[in-house]
């Protein structure tokens, strides 16, 4: 197999870079108050429902079935997705001065970067070890496709590709209208 070029053209990349992203918004959180703190949180919520969607439809199918060891691993990654994304629908209906949102915000962030680690170890490289460069790029433009499809707002229990092509249309447009009144009220939260 041809080893991936380590562009953007390339899934592992791309989503290598998304969690990058990820962290940084994270890492935004921390140290962000009032209302920037408020967008950053708006952009991580988007950002994480958007990405996992994307590795659900895409990146967790083919792993599933090109690599022996394949469905073990996804299993494994598909827990951990439902798990964070319980604790960010949580999130999401929160108001960031809560009290509890900071250390469930915490918490959130390890299980988030737990998942991307794994992912990063154990998917990944079946991934960019195991298919020629031309497949990692379709998937790359696939991932992006879903994307522009994706909810904007995290779906527990919507894990699957099944139920990502079922629900998640009318989730995403529900979520999009939802953002675009946020938006024009002025309340970004």
């Amino acid at each position: 197999m041809t080893q991936h070029t380590g562009t953007e053209d390339d899934v592992v990349t791309l989503l290598k870079r998304q969690h990058v992203r990820i962290r940084e918004l994270f890492d935004e959180m921390t140290s962000a108050t009032g209302e920037r703190r408020r967008v950053v949180f708006r952009e991580l919520v988007r950002m994480l429902a958007m990405h996992e969607t994307a590795e659900e439809e895409v990146v967790h199918p083919a792993a599933r079935r090109a690599f022996e060891q394949g469905p073990q691993v996804v299993d494994a990654r598909l827990v951990e997705e439902r798990s964070a994304k319980e604790m960010l629908s949580r999130l999401d209906r929160m108001d960031i001065d809560d009290p509890d949102f900071a250390p469930q915000l915490t918490a959130l962030r390890q299980a988030v970067l737990d998942h991307a680690d794994a992912e990063e170890r154990l998917e990944f490289p079946l991934l960019s070890e195991g298919m020629p460069a031309d497949r990692l790029a379709r998937m790359a433009k696939a991932v992006r496709a879903a994307e522009k499809m994706a909810p904007t707002h995290p779906h527990p229990g919507v894990e699957s590709m099944a139920a990502n092509l079922t629900v998640g249309p009318f989730a995403a447009l529900m979520d999009r209208t939802r953002d675009a009144v946020r938006k024009v009220m002025g309340k970004e939260d």
